[in-house]
Formats: structure tokens, C-alpha cells, sequence
């Protein structure tokens, strides 16, 4: 599962960049003002990708925490 999470933190922070870069580019070739909504994408991309990477830090703390909890009663 913890390779999972990896490859799936990083996906999101690939397509937040290409889309952005994708984004930009179409925004240069044929304007900007049908584009700009677009952002919205890479927007969402990079939200899911920190929120990811708190949810996977929140997640290594509370397996440590299960761990002690497992020490102490044993």
C-alpha cells in the first residue's frame, strides 16, 4: 500500500505540472481568455497532491502511534 500511495502522490504532481505547461502553451497558441478557466485543472491537481502528502505524513504518525500502543500493553 505504501508504494501506492508513492506513485499516486507523484501522479498528481506530474499532471498538475503537464497540465499546467499544457495549459500555458494552448493559452500562448490561441489565447489566453479561453484558457484561463482551464487553470482550475492544475488547481485541483496540486490541492490533491499536498493533500495527499498530509494524509501520508498523518498517516506514518498514527502507525507510530498504533506501534507505542502495541509496546505498552504487550
Amino acid at each position: 500500500m505504501e508504494i501506492y500511495n508513492k506513485i499516486m502522490l507523484y501522479f498528481w504532481l506530474a499532471a498538475g505540472i503537464l497540465s499546467f505547461i499544457g495549459i500555458t502553451i494552448m493559452g500562448f497558441i490561441e489565447g489566453f481568455e479561453l484558457w484561463v478557466f482551464y487553470y482550475i485543472v492544475s488547481i485541483i491537481c496540486f490541492f490533491m497532491f499536498l493533500t495527499r502528502k498530509w494524509m501520508l505524513k498523518r498517516m506514518e504518525k498514527h502507525m507510530q502511534f498504533l506501534e507505542e500502543q502495541k509496546k505498552n500493553n504487550a
